[in-house]
């Protein structure tokens, strides 16, 4: 198939450090321009990661004519702006977690996909290794019986009152920056489930917000899937030791994804699965997960066919976290 031409919007320190080399070895994809909010900035950032052209302004790629499909790992406050857009100006958008601020926002942008017959998808990797696939094959055989429990953990430590995950006004804290990932993953997994119901019913937050920033730097979460689904509990934190894990018990079995989310590229990833026979431990391949988003994303730009992750799919998980929100001023549980 012939190479989607994608286009850079940012300079972000995550996309040099974990997409740009994955990105730039695929057949399916090249990237023909970044862009950030200078000129110079831009350019250097071309330079130095080999990339033929820079934009001084996200508009002036939105802009450019070579550029097919947009990558927006912009903060979180502005991926709904730049998102409608590029698809207004014509381009594929696979933007970074979460989708939006809000449901309501990422309504809107999935409308605005429809309305021009382009692809839009919420940048969630884990979805594209090996070791969620073969934990979410081995849930939907029943091996492990009816899923009862998913429990997430998944912490760092970030004190940087600069950092956008610190501040309120770009979406910072810890539920949108990684609590978003534990509602995605226990939605992921409950689907999978033999009987369950697809999508939680009601949701519970309790949060601790930081003192100098505002934002919830520890949280705790309930979701429940209903009468024949599971509850998923998690635990996360900007504030704390970096940790981890994923883990799903059913009324037979249980499995574990045991680095579930910073998947290293490079070397084997496992997922722990126990049952009345003992216990087992499932190595799956190396594997470069934001590789094999990109991957699976321009195919379905070229093929014409619906994104490997529908844009409903992050609706859903934002309308969950604006009732875990709702929750935590409430006190009590939300309808989702």
């Amino acid at each position: 198939m012939e190479a989607v031409r994608w286009g850079i919007m940012s300079v972000s320190s995550h996309y040099a450090l974990r997409v740009h080399q994955p990105l730039s070895r695929l057949s399916e994809a090249r990237i023909v321009a970044i862009a950030s909010r200078g000129a110079d900035k831009a350019a250097a950032a071309a330079a130095r990661l080999g990339v033929a052209r820079s934009h001084g302004s996200y508009a002036e790629l939105v802009a450019d004519p070579e550029v097919e499909a947009v990558y927006l790992p912009l903060p979180n406050n502005l991926h709904a702006e730049w998102a409608i857009a590029a698809l207004d100006a014509g381009k594929h958008v696979l933007c970074e977690k979460p989708l939006a601020m809000n449901a309501a926002q990422a309504r809107a942008m999935a409308a605005k996909a429809e309305s021009k017959g382009l692809l839009l998808m919420e940048a969630f990797m884990y979805r594209f290794h090996p070791q969620w696939i073969r934990a979410r094959e081995i849930i939907a055989s029943g091996e492990l019986g009816r899923l009862r429990a998913i429990h997430c953990a998944f912490s760092y430590n970030n004190a940087d009152p600069e950092n956008i995950r610190n501040r309120i006004e770009t979406g910072g804290g810890a539920l949108y920056d990684i609590g978003c990932y534990a509602v995605s993953s226990a939605r992921f997994l409950a689907s999978a489930s033999p009987g369950s119901g697809a999508e939680p019913e009601r949701a519970l937050y309790i949060a601790e917000r930081d003192a100098s920033f505002g934002t919830d730097s520890l949280g705790t979460g309930l979701l429940d899937f209903g009468q024949n689904g599971p509850r998923a509990s998690f635990h996360v934190s900007t504030r704390a030791f970096p940790a981890q894990r994923v883990e799903a018990l059913g009324e037979r079995g249980s499995l574990a994804v045991i680095l579930p989310f910073n998947a290293y590229p490079d070397v084997p990833m496992a997922v722990e699965v126990t049952t009345g026979l003992g216990s087992r431990l499932i190595e799956t391949v190396p594997a470069d997960q934001y590789g094999l988003m990109f991957a699976a994303f321009s195919r379905a730009v070229r093929a014409k066919a619906p994104a490997p992750t529908p844009s409903s799919d992050g609706i859903a998980n934002l309308a969950a976290l604006d009732a875990l929100f709702r929750s935590e001023k409430s006190g009590k549980w939300e309808r989702i």
